[in-house]
């Protein structure tokens, strides 16, 4: 199975990349649920594999850089090398990146993936540390606008796996980072035994992932997406579902009306990014309670963890309800973050449990927000629409990480100095 999936995915997109299957003999009952388990399991492994070396190169490249004897500090370079490559990547992938075929597309991700924890390694230096960040930038981008467009041409279940597996791999990156490093391994030994993570990428892609099948009619998702209304206006749903095509084939003026009728969606993501990485990047550090066995890094430690933990708990929660309105979760984490903006200023919490619980309830947010947006996303555009709607609504994350870096950092200093 997995060799005709690689077979199909060799094609080019423009010379119609995941052709149709009509022509193959439908497969029995207890083959397509075979087919089924292999596909959502690889997408589970393509998200953790695809997040888990980002997580861990940036957890190696600031441990690296404090140990570097360079004046100045490094931290607003690394967080430029680590969100702008992203951020270009998802900017142009709408306009061109469907030109290349998936698979050239994910052997650059997991090239760049392997790249990165080699640079960082055996990096003396600065720069060359910085290059590490960029290539992991790289590898992290280019692997979730790929992956992300590649669901539109299996069932919708494996969106909910995707976005599980980029959940865990925040929570087991960073423990398998910092385990092995505890258990006397140098960072430099600790990366490159993680060269084994971008290779299972590679496998689960070329040899896990099967066939691409027609979505079955008549089954639970079409049932909900028939109780819903179109998310691009003057689409008819009564009409007939057309199997996902290459977006490629979309004009200029089908893109822009696809891209009006996202914004209801990527718009609430944004925010719920902005806030959520406002609060991860500017307030942190600035939550530091005296009254507790805890010192400073330990709390900061903790305040990671559990933001891991919420998010992968969220995305792993596809199963058990969906959210359509996520412009509930956009105003829910906006207020998070101006009750812990309060709680800097004021020093009003008594406790530092209270701020444990607010963080794992950010980290639910976010992944909550993350998971039911593509969904949502992905029910409500038509199947010709699905692959460009998917590539577009990536950019969310990034742009507002992005957004909250240019605020956050300011503030952060400006805070560090009240009296």
């Amino acid at each position: 199975m997995g060799g005709s999936a690689g077979s199909l995915r060799r094609l080019s997109d423009s010379e119609g990349e995941l052709i149709s299957q009509e022509s193959e003999e439908p497969r029995p009952p207890q083959d397509r649920r075979g087919a089924h388990w292999k596909n959502v399991v690889g997408f589970w492994i393509l998200g953790l594999c695809n997040n888990f070396s980002y997580v861990v190169m940036l957890s190696a490249a600031h441990d690296i850089l404090s140990h570097q004897k360079e004046s100045g500090n490094q931290s607003h370079a690394v967080l430029l090398a680590d969100i702008l490559p992203t951020l270009v990547i998802k900017l142009l992938a709408p306009f061109g990146l469907h030109l290349l075929p998936y698979s050239p597309r994910v052997l650059c991700s997991g090239f760049c993936a392997a790249g990165s924890f080699i640079l960082i390694a055996f990096s003396r230096s600065v720069p060359v540390s910085l290059c590490g960040v960029v290539l992991a930038s790289i590898s992290s981008g280019l692997g979730e606008v790929t992956f992300l467009a590649l669901t539109a041409f299996y069932p919708r279940a494996v969106i909910s796996w995707w976005s599980s597996g980029t959940g865990g791999a925040g929570l087991l990156g960073a423990l398998s980072y910092l385990g092995l490093t505890q258990a006397g391994l140098s960072p430099q030994h600790t990366l490159l035994s993680m060269l084994g993570i971008p290779v299972l990428l590679l496998a689960s892609y070329f040899f896990l992932l099967t066939s691409p099948e027609p979505q079955d009619p008549g089954g639970e998702e079409e049932a909900e997406r028939a109780a819903r209304q179109p998310l691009i206006s003057g689409e008819d749903p009564e009409a007939p579902e057309r199997k996902p095509d290459s977006s490629s084939g979309l004009s200029l003026h089908e893109k822009w009306t696809v891209f009006k009728g996202l914004q209801y969606y990527i718009l609430p993501l944004i925010l719920v990014y902005f806030a959520e990485y406002f609060i991860n990047q500017g307030l942190f550090e600035l939550l530091f309670f005296r009254n507790t066995s805890l010192n400073h890094a330990q709390q900061y430690r903790w305040y990671q963890m559990l933001y891991q933990a919420g998010v992968f708990a969220s995305r792993s929660s596809l199963r058990c309800f969906h959210i359509r309105f996520t412009w509930t979760l956009a105003l829910l984490q906006c207020f998070n973050l101006v009750f812990l903006l309060l709680h800097v200023w004021l020093n009003f919490l008594p406790s530092i449990y209270l701020v444990f619980l607010i963080i794992l309830y950010e980290g639910l947010l976010g992944g909550a927000a993350y998971v039911n947006t593509f969904h949502n996303v992905a029910l409500e555009t038509s199947d010709e629409h699905r692959e460009f709607a998917m590539t577009t609504t990536c950019i969310s994350d990034t742009l507002g990480i992005s957004l909250s870096g240019l605020t956050a950092l300011p503030l952060h200093d400006l805070l560090c100095h009240l009296p």
